[in-house]
């Protein structure tokens, strides 16, 4: 072990299965440095990482912690040895305060008494070394927002004392400003001798705040590189064997002639409360119309009112011509209307269900008996088009990464005969390989001559695969944006009300 090494995994290897999620990855963090671990969903990052936190048994290899060989059998005896996970979904109990989510290792010995103002003092002691006195320690954590929540999550870190911390995709369910303040954090804690590794699919995070960054790909290490070295080109090329030009696939406009791009779907003054005020649009056969706009624009909303889920309070919607009123996602399921939501995981999918039960959600009838055989070649079938990687289609469907879980969600509306569909997110939290996995599948499917509306907060995915794009901001449309008008400049002055 290199003497400046806080951490040395050495040919570490772990099998799901009939899947393997690592492969010899042998790899150092180095003593006050902040380490950034990037790649594919699937790579192994996650795995890897829950393998040094004691929470994964490994299958093969050691791990050395100052210069020690560790065999963790829990946990807690990797805590013990100064390292702590601060994981996407929080360990906290929502229920408890603030004060004891940061103290609860001490509330859980066997004290008889509680000195609860001292508690609550050390508590507001550890948020101020952070730059967050202001947040009470009294406070119950379900009343906190999500970056706050994160805070309380690095000092419960802090009291145990962590010389290493890990952060797994800290940033994202944070906006852009709390994102911005998270890693000036990040940077504070380094400052004062913490060791950081920083996992993240967000490349502009990782040359802000690495010192070195290591790709994983299909459970191996390809490398580890200085930060100040490479590129952001040439770490996607790492990451997925591909040039960033090839990131979107060539398409130069819609895939059917002028006659065969039949309007598909017009809304006119579509309103919804206060969240939505007079959206009018369309959209034609072949064509992807992206939608455009910060957080809270209003174009979430706007697409779940077209389904059916949410009430219109106002406006038209035509389909083929012909007014209708989606009072369900059944009825415009039936008429051949899809959504793939924002949030895949409460929405999109049922994660205990098999694999196979997922993909097939749309297209089951109710009539209480489904074919096996049939079922499975279908869903075969459905998972090689869309470049699904899974062990067996009756795992259930949390077992996958976030791009596969993506992939299963959409599989299922390739299914029916779907001749709109509306995609809100669809990349989010997936990694860079899938993203273009993904955008592969959005041009097939407009080519086909299926309409396609793309929900994205992403600039750079509104300008490389739409058509044309509409603005939305404060629940309007701001403007629209045709393809040889589509920005950055053009997008970000809509969606702030800037004036040309």
């Amino acid at each position: 072990m290199a003497p400046d090494s806080i951490v040395e995994v050495r040919n570490i290897s772990k099998q799901f299965g009939g899947v393997h999620a690592l492969r010899d990855v042998s790899m150092e963090v180095r003593r006050g440095e902040v380490h950034a671990i990037i790649g594919e969903n699937g790579a192994g990052k996650s795995t890897l990482m829950k393998i040094l936190a004691g929470a994964y048994k490994k299958d093969e290899g050691t791990i050395v912690i100052d210069g020690e060989l560790v065999d963790a059998q829990s946990p807690r005896d990797i805590i013990n040895r100064g390292i702590s996970v601060i994981y996407q979904e929080f360990m906290l109990a929502p229920d408890l305060t603030v004060a004891e989510n940061i103290f609860i290792d001490d509330l859980q010995q066997s004290h008889l008494f509680i000195n609860w103002s001292d508690l609550n003092r050390r508590a507001s002691e550890e948020l101020q070394k952070l730059g967050f006195g202001h947040i009470s320690p009294t406070t119950k954590v379900h009343n906190l927002s999500v970056a706050y929540q994160q805070i309380v999550e690095i000092c419960k870190s802090l009291v145990k004392k962590s010389k290493l911390i890990i952060f797994d995709e800290p940033t994202a369910v944070l906006t852009h400003a709390e994102t911005e303040g998270l890693l000036d954090i990040i940077r504070k804690l380094n400052g004062s001798g913490v060791t950081i590794v920083y996992i993240s699919h967000r490349l502009k995070e990782l040359f802000a705040i690495s010192d070195r960054i290591s790709v994983l790909k299909d459970g191996g290490l390809v490398g580890t590189v200085d930060t100040s070295s490479i590129s952001e080109e040439q770490l996607v090329t790492m990451m997925v064997g591909r040039e960033i030009e090839q990131l979107f696939p060539a398409r130069e406009g819609p895939g059917l002639t002028r006659e065969e791009q039949s309007e598909l779907l017009r809304v006119e003054g579509l309103s919804v409360g206060d969240l939505v005020k007079d959206v009018n649009f369309t959209v034609r056969r072949g064509e992807i119309v992206g939608f455009s706009g910060l957080i809270g624009a209003g174009r979430t909303e706007t697409m779940r009112a077209i389904f059916g889920v949410d009430k219109k309070t106002g406006g038209e919607i035509f389909w083929k011509g012909e007014k209708i009123s989606p009072k369900n996602p059944r009825k415009s399921i039936r008429m051949g209307i899809g959504l793939l939501p924002e949030d895949r995981k409460g929405q999109g999918l049922v994660l205990e269900q098999p694999i196979r039960t997922n993909a097939t959600l749309v297209s089951q009838r109710g009539n209480g008996f489904i074919g096996a055989k049939a079922e499975r070649r279908k869903v075969t079938e459905l998972l090689e088009t869309v470049a699904t990687r899974y062990g067996s289609m009756d795992d259930n469907v949390e077992s996958l990464s976030g791009g596969n879980q993506q992939k299963v969600s959409l599989a299922k509306w390739l299914a029916v005969d779907t001749e709109l569909i509306i995609l809100d997110e669809p990349t989010r939290g997936v990694d860079v390989g899938a993203k273009v996995e993904m955008y592969g599948l959005i041009n097939s499917l407009a080519d086909s001559g299926v309409g396609v509306v793309l929900v994205s907060s992403e600039m750079i995915e509104i300008i490389g695969i739409c058509d044309r794009a509409l603005v939305m901001r404060e629940g309007e449309v701001t403007g629209e944006l045709n393809k040889e008008e589509l920005t950055e400049s053009n997008l970000i002055k809509l969606a702030m009300g800037v004036e040309s």
